[in-house]
């Protein structure tokens, strides 16, 4: 049964940062990539970066390029974003989905993710 179970949220002042980490189980971790997204409040899921099998040629949404990066440890079996330079527009509830998944790939359609850890930017 596969199973990813994010953490690392909680709330943090502008500015700030958090890594969250993604760890997997069930499926062979090192065949596939893996991909985070988020939900603010009020809106639609967004896309936010997405790494190859080998942990290698991350993307990032515009949103958050030069603020996150994305790694993927096959070995821990695990998946982290960290994420600096936090904004209000950040806060959203985010989750990872195994895969690779481009921004214009079918990502909303993966079933195989977690249930989400939530990240708050708040003064």
């Amino acid at each position: 049964q596969v199973q990813l179970v994010e953490s690392g949220g909680g709330l943090v002042q502008p500015g700030g940062s958090l890594r969250l980490t993604c760890t997997a189980s069930g499926y062979s971790f090192r065949h596939y990539g893996l991909t985070w997204i988020r939900q603010a409040p009020g809106k639609g899921p967004e896309w936010v970066s997405t790494i190859n099998l080998d942990g290698e040629r991350p993307r990032y949404a515009d949103s958050v390029k030069g603020r996150f990066t994305m790694s993927k440890d096959n070995n821990a079996r695990a998946g982290y974003l960290q994420m600096n330079d936090l904004t209000p527009d950040d806060t959203a509830l985010y989750w990872c989905a195994k895969g690779f998944f481009r921004e214009t790939d079918n990502w909303a359609s993966q079933r195989d993710r977690g249930p989400g850890t939530q990240v708050t930017v708040s003064q």
